[in-house]
């Protein structure tokens, strides 16, 4: 037995008595010998409730301060928000034609959070993917790589997959976890060719337009061009969504609710679906006899400025946009010289030829340069200014404002213009005041993208532009619609309204009404430029003579149709090379109009053989068959 026997003992009254005999070991022995020091156990102490009070810490830190934030974070591994996207707002024709609907197409989207995190599984994943909906593997590899791996924002892959695809992928789902089969709808655009102009087309947003676009998702459709683009905000609807369960593949376990989706508003327009195709039918007719490629036609209301038709050669079709264009279908309409993509209706500036006369008609009576019966005697055909000849297009013999008009006169208008024998011209300043009161140099504010506003210039333009001062000959150009002068078709066909109207310049607009999804209706109302501009004396003069125009002078052809016409015609020249565009301005009922067209044919020759032809085969549809 190790240790040794001590005896404890205790003293009573003096006498020591021994109570028991106790074993130790010698460890024990050491301890009684060398108590435990008091400073260590402290030490310890302190430690352990160190590590105890950092522990609670970070358990109320974590529980407490960020108890909700892990929470959500939690349930976004495990509850997913499912798109449910808002099918477009259609768009329809005057009389409720549907231009523009929608059919149901189905897109490959992956979710980054679902897929494998092994890059090799990652890859895999991508690679037999990309085989199925024939997608360039490379370009998908960096689509994925440019967004955060744990992003549970879907990445669009392909676009309106093919049926084959669709059974594939869903028989094959468990080999691509992260993929998404999403319902989706494209745009089906009746007569693309057509109306591409007008209506345009949409497509996938892209990152830059997500920019500035606040709302819209990588999946979402946006709208590029003409009407989808101008009224996207109408259009688009509100998204609805399916809070969902997944597992941690993004499978579906379990519905959790539904916000339905809220489809985007209608458009009703001002557009007659009939009138579009026979103006495009019969503009489309005179270029294949002509041997010419582009051209524009616009027919108006003259009572509210809504746009009835409106025609751009060569037109595309909006279809292979909204299917997903091919680089190839792309390649071949960006490269076509005539450019397909260009609105001519609004973005072409032309010079505008005699089709201007009648506003330069109306600055000089306002003025008092000459009277209705003032008249010029052009029986050479052109007028000398020192060695520059200025020439008609044919002599004319004695003319006053109305014959000036109707038989487009070039002296006639040399003289109110820049001045001759014994009339004061009116300059370039003032004929720009009335050119501008008729919307020239200004763009309408028709409801379409990209308007130009065509040019007007004046003298001190020149100066400061060109280095040189304006010139008589100047004034002689512009008094004709040439020269530095540039004008839309949209302009013309607003201004020959206004004049037909009694002078009320509107702002065009294609929309009539917007139709929302809960029933309601908002009516575009007429907008106003301005009124009241121009006397109507004087407009009935100018009126007459574009009367004439068509009972005497150079559109002679029209005065067959059932309804009376007035029209103006004009052949501007442009380049150096003596091309020549050919114009025609109208208004039909003479008496009550209820109907303004304009008719370019770009590089098309003289108007009285282009744009006259047009309208007369236009209004004889109109007047007779369609009414």
């Amino acid at each position: 037995m190790f240790g040794r026997y001590f005896r404890n003992k205790r003293i009573e009254r003096g006498v020591e008595i021994e109570d028991s005999i106790m074993t130790i070991t010698e460890k024990e022995e050491v301890i009684i010998e060398k108590p435990f020091k008091k400073k260590n156990l402290e030490i310890v102490w302190v430690v352990v409730m160190i590590f105890f009070g950092i522990l609670l810490g970070r358990v109320f830190y974590l529980d407490i301060i960020k108890g909700n934030y892990y929470l959500e974070l939690s349930k976004g591994n495990r509850i997913r928000t499912v798109l449910l996207k808002a099918p477009r707002g259609k768009i329809l024709d005057k009389f409720g034609n549907i231009l523009v609907s929608n059919v149901s197409s189905v897109d490959a989207v992956l979710i980054p959070n679902d897929l494998p995190e092994n890059p090799n599984e990652r890859n895999s994943v991508i690679e037999k993917l990309s085989q199925i909906l024939e997608v360039e593997k490379d370009g998908l590899i960096s689509l994925v790589d440019g967004q955060p791996k744990k992003s549970i924002n879907p990445i669009l892959v392909k676009e309106n997959i093919n049926q084959e695809q669709v059974l594939i992928l869903a028989e094959k789902y468990k080999q691509f976890p992260g993929l998404t089969l999403e319902n989706s709808g494209i745009r089906k655009y009746e007569n693309g060719l057509i109306f591409s102009s007008v209506i345009g087309y949409d497509g996938k947003i892209t990152k830059e337009e997500r920019a500035s676009n606040t709302g819209y998702y990588m999946t979402d459709y946006i709208g590029k061009t003409g009407l989808e683009k101008q009224y996207e905000k109408y259009l688009r609807g509100v998204h609805g969504a399916r809070q969902v369960e997944v597992d941690s593949l993004g499978n579906i376990k379990k519905d959790l609710g539904v916000i339905s989706p809220e489809s985007g508003s209608d458009l009703v327009l001002n557009i007659d679906e009939g009138l579009q195709k026979k103006i495009s039918d019969s503009l489309s007719a005179y270029l294949e006899r002509s041997g010419t490629k582009t051209a524009a036609a616009i027919a108006i209301d003259p009572r509210n400025g809504g746009i009835l038709a409106m025609v751009s050669f060569p037109g595309y079709d909006n279809n292979l946009f909204a299917k997903g264009i091919s680089s190839e279908e792309y390649k071949k309409i960006i490269e076509d010289k005539n450019l397909p993509l260009f609105n001519r209706s609004v973005s072409g500036e032309y010079p505008p030829g005699s089709t201007l006369k009648p506003a330069v008609a109306v600055a000089a009576l306002s003025e008092g340069t000459v009277t209705p019966e003032t008249t010029v005697n052009d029986s050479s055909g052109a007028i000398y200014v020192g060695s520059w000849r200025f020439g008609d297009w044919k002599t004319h013999g004695v003319v006053d404002m109305r014959k000036a008009i109707a038989e487009s006169c070039d002296v006639y208008f040399y003289a109110i213009g820049g001045g001759y024998g014994g009339i004061t011209g009116l300059g370039m300043d003032r004929m720009k005041k009335y050119e501008n009161l008729f919307g020239f140099g200004e763009t309408t504010g028709i409801d379409l993208p990209s308007e130009k506003s065509g040019f007007i210039p004046d003298e001190q333009w020149k100066k400061n532009v060109i280095g040189e001062r304006w010139y008589i000959g100047d004034s002689y150009h512009s008094a004709i619609g040439q020269g530095f002068i540039t004008a839309t078709p949209v302009q013309l066909v607003n201004y020959t309204a206004a004049i037909a109207n009694g002078g009320i310049l509107y702002s065009p607009k294609i929309v009539n009404k917007i139709k929302k999804s809960n029933g309601e209706e908002e009516i575009i109302k007429p907008e106003i430029i301005r009124k009241n501009f121009v006397s109507p004396d004087i407009l009935k003069v100018v009126k007459e003579g574009m009367r004439q125009t068509v009972t005497s002078g150079s559109a002679r052809s029209l005065d067959a149709l059932p309804v009376a016409v007035a029209g103006k015609t004009g052949t501007a020249q442009f380049g150096t090379e003596d091309g020549t565009h050919g114009w025609f301005i109208s208004f039909a009922p003479y008496d009550n109009p209820e109907i303004a067209m304009v008719v370019l044919s770009e590089g098309g020759g003289e108007g009285s053989s282009s744009g006259v032809p047009v309208t007369k085969e236009v209004y004889d549809w109109y007047f007779n068959n369609k009414k």
